[in-house]
């Protein structure tokens, strides 16, 4: 764990010395918000089908005239 901290703010002072650091920096952080949109849509619950929500409907209303 240790040696891998280490490879990564070596890393870090790299990037750092670059010229284009900003530019860089933006392309993460698109890189990143897409990669969080991509996750939250495979993962997100799917909102209820169409069809489903009006046969819930249908019920529902059959269940109140009945009553």
């Amino acid at each position: 764990a240790v040696s891998a901290v280490g490879s990564a703010l070596g890393a870090v002072r790299g990037l750092l010395r670059r010229s284009d650091a900003a530019e860089l920096a933006a392309e993460a952080e698109h890189e990143l918000t897409a990669r969080g949109r991509l996750v939250l849509d495979r993962y997100a619950a799917p909102p209820p089908a169409h069809l489903e929500l009006l046969a819930r409907h249908v019920v529902a209303r059959r269940a109140s005239d009945d009553a």
